[in-house]
């Protein structure tokens, strides 16, 4: 098979991530839970897991990095433990129901919502949106990249915006956390939230939040912490508020391998090879008749994704058609994305997506482009 559904999970895993998860099935307990050696050392590996992460988004402080089950856990609690009734947040097209569905769940709270709209390219209108902060907007929330154009956002620009400001912002890194860099500091970030099993190249069921010292969050869910447990109140010391019960060890010393790939490769090579397929696949089908491209390809800034239709064919049969025939995989449909196709006008039609990845190859690309190239003359 070849794989370019990346962008809804990478596969394969590099070998070490399988490899850690088997080891911390054998040799962990639970971290923070006794003074023997398997609650000590899941505790060292998740501390080192911390202790990684903080490194890749410039965060200061590892113990301000919340593991979760993913990204949109880590979501729903920015954006649920955040605001008030009456406060007034912006968000654009281009996000994830993710972002899209606690919005809508807290605009029913009194929580005033304004979404910034993109245009057929799936382009955001950077002066739409600071134009439409108001005296009570207390966050702008976005993606970093879109997961159905692979259109970036400017987070440097957003985030000076949100300084300049006052505001939170809150970043979904989903798609880009382990391919492009991001510096909490220097990009301005309040509340970084990513998945693990995507671009970092660990497990399904990991994730986490990412908070710098000013920012205060009311959890989603209380319980157990392993600490203050004669106090009728969750704690909120950083990371326990966040992290009620037990948090998937095993999965997090996937990820921690999976970030230790990502160090030792070079995120630079791992995405210049990832874009580089990126534009061999663009380039090779951009002229074929009755395709259509959506996005902005005028830009080498954007993420490795190229989403596209054959004419009026539902997208659904040609993604079934190139893993039936071709054996293909690609991801078709809505993307969990509704916004961003009534922006693009797929909505009915969805789009077929192709998402590469580090372990994909030239000559994978060549055979998707032959593949479309028989479809589109079909």
């Amino acid at each position: 098979m070849i794989y370019f559904d990346n962008a809804a999970t990478s596969f394969p895993k590099p070998p070490q991530v399988a490899k850690a998860v088997f080891n911390a099935i054998n040799t962990l307990g639970n971290p923070s839970r006794g003074s023997y050696k398997l609650s000590l050392d899941a505790s060292r590996k998740v501390y080192t897991a911390r202790e990684k992460i903080a490194k890749l988004f410039n965060l200061d402080n590892p113990l301000n990095v919340a593991f979760t089950s993913n990204a949109t856990e880590s979501l729903n609690i920015a954006i649920k433990g955040s605001f008030k009734a009456n406060d007034h947040i912006i968000t654009t097209a281009m996000e994830h129901n993710s972002v899209l569905r606690p919005i809508y769940e807290i605009r029913k709270n009194g929580v005033q919502i304004s979404i910034i709209k993109c245009d057929k390219k799936g382009l955001l209108d950077y002066y739409e949106l600071e134009n439409g902060i108001k005296e009570n907007t207390k966050a702008i929330i976005c993606t970093h990249a879109s997961n159905l154009t692979g259109n970036l956002i400017d987070i440097k620009k957003l985030g000076k915006i949100c300084k300049d400001h006052n505001l939170l912002f809150i970043l979904d890194a989903s798609q880009t956390a382990g391919v492009f860099p991001i510096d909490m500091k220097a990009d301005y970030i309040d509340i970084l939230c990513f998945t693990g099993h995507k671009s970092l190249y660990g497990p399904q069921g990991t994730g986490g939040i990412c908070i710098n010292d000013t920012v205060n969050i009311v959890p989603l869910k209380t319980g157990g912490s392993g600490s203050f447990s004669f106090s009728q109140q969750h704690p909120n010391t950083m990371p326990d508020a966040l992290e009620a019960g037990t948090i998937n060890v095993h999965g997090i010393a996937g990820l921690l391998a999976g970030i230790e790939f990502i160090e030792d490769t070079g995120i630079d090579k791992i995405r210049d090879h990832e874009l580089k397929l990126m534009w061999q696949f663009y380039n090779g089908i951009k002229d074929i008749p009755r395709i259509k491209i959506y996005g902005d390809f005028s830009t080498t800034l954007r993420s490795p994704i190229v989403s596209l239709n054959i004419d009026s064919y539902d997208s659904k049969d040609i993604s079934q058609e190139l893993a039936d025939t071709y054996d293909i995989a690609t991801r078709a449909g809505a993307h969990c994305a509704p916004l961003m196709h009534k922006a693009l006008g797929t909505e009915n039609q969805g789009a077929v997506r192709f998402s590469f990845s580090y372990f994909n190859t030239s000559e994978e690309v060549d055979i998707a482009i032959s593949a479309l190239k028989k479809l589109s003359d079909s």
